[in-house]
């Protein structure tokens, strides 16, 4: 349902619209000044209404403080994730006139580090390093033993190690596996650029799972990972991974970053029953719209909208996204 911060629901859209005087918006001031972000799509459906509104943060924030954007693909994910999907989502940013800084263009025609399926080596050497201090083990459990934990026991599973106590085992480590770093205890401070002051368990849902069952490297691993490598030291994401933060600065500082990443978790885009827009259910489609007439700039304005940046879905050109946040 509707909460205090959000209008009922756009007949236009199907859903629910922010109020634009509850919308959180950045302090000018507490922005890093040249800061390099990134907007990081997985391929495993069309881009959405959601991704549309990260867009528009990540390129308006960025415009707005001189900042560099870098395009990356995350397709850790090798069942879901399809070529094809790559292209379209291209091929949308173009229509949008969304351009990022970073690569040029053509990079992704061909292997490139800004894909995490050709990054591979890259993740297990960082694995590697963190098995040379001890701090990696196999681990069997499933999501029927997180399942199973919280039945018996009426709670989810918190604090450090996993369900099974795999640690302990010293199972070895196999393809059919999982693999588990032990984050230790305590908890990671930070001041979100929206949500402010922080403080969450670095272990708060167990010990960091970076590679699991199938063999692909986690979303975990891969975006510290990346994020250390390219040089991104302002993260722009959904409100759904802000408690995701306190694991990602812990991993970080285990990996040699000194200094995390500044966030900004913003709202997210959601149906009027509260559930968030999902590829899954092929919800407001960026590549339908566009193909059934719409233009770029009225979805940029719409997402504006639904960001609550703006009081009403006034078309917004890309090269303007900055005036969102002056």
């Amino acid at each position: 349902m509707a909460d205090a911060t959000h209008a009922p629901i756009d007949p236009a859209v199907g859903l629910l619209v922010p109020n634009p005087t509850a919308a959180a918006r950045p302090e000018a001031h507490i922005l890093p000044r040249g800061a390099v972000t990134r907007f990081a799509p997985a391929p495993t459906g069309d881009l959405h209404l959601g991704h549309l509104v990260n867009a528009v943060y990540t390129w308006g924030v960025a415009r707005a403080i001189g900042g560099h954007v870098i395009l990356r693909v995350e397709d850790h994910d090798r069942q879901r994730s399809r070529p094809e999907h790559e292209v379209a989502l291209l091929g949308d940013l173009d229509r949008l006139g969304l351009v990022a800084d970073e690569p040029p263009p053509g990079t992704f025609t061909g292997s490139t580090p800004y894909r995490q399926s050709d990054a591979g080596a890259v993740y297990a050497a960082a694995v590697g390093r963190l098995r040379d201090a001890g701090l990696v083990y196999a681990c069997d459990c499933s999501r029927s033993t997180f399942a199973a934990f919280e039945a018996e026991t009426g709670r989810p599973w918190r604090g450090i190690g996993c369900p099974g106590s795999c640690r302990g085992r010293e199972l070895p480590e196999d393809s059919a596996l999982g693999l588990r770093v032990a984050v230790g205890a305590g908890s990671e401070q930070w001041v979100d650029l929206l949500a402010g002051p922080m403080t969450d368990e670095a272990a708060a849902t167990g010990d960091l799972l970076v590679r699991d069952r199938v063999g692909n490297w986690t979303y975990a691993l891969c975006v510290v990972v990346d994020d250390l490598r390219q040089r991104v030291n302002l993260v722009i994401r959904g409100r759904d991974l802000l408690h995701a933060t306190a694991v990602q600065i812990r991993l970080g500082r285990m990996l040699g970053r000194t200094t995390p990443p500044s966030f900004l978790h913003h709202p997210l885009v959601r149906h009027e029953s509260g559930r968030k827009l999902s590829k899954a259910d092929a919800d407001t489609s960026i590549r339908s719209m566009l193909d059934a007439g719409r233009t770029p700039a009225e979805l940029l304005g719409m997402a504006a909208r639904l960001a609550g940046l703006q009081e009403d879905a006034t078309p917004v050109e890309a090269v303007a996204l900055a005036n969102l946040f002056a």
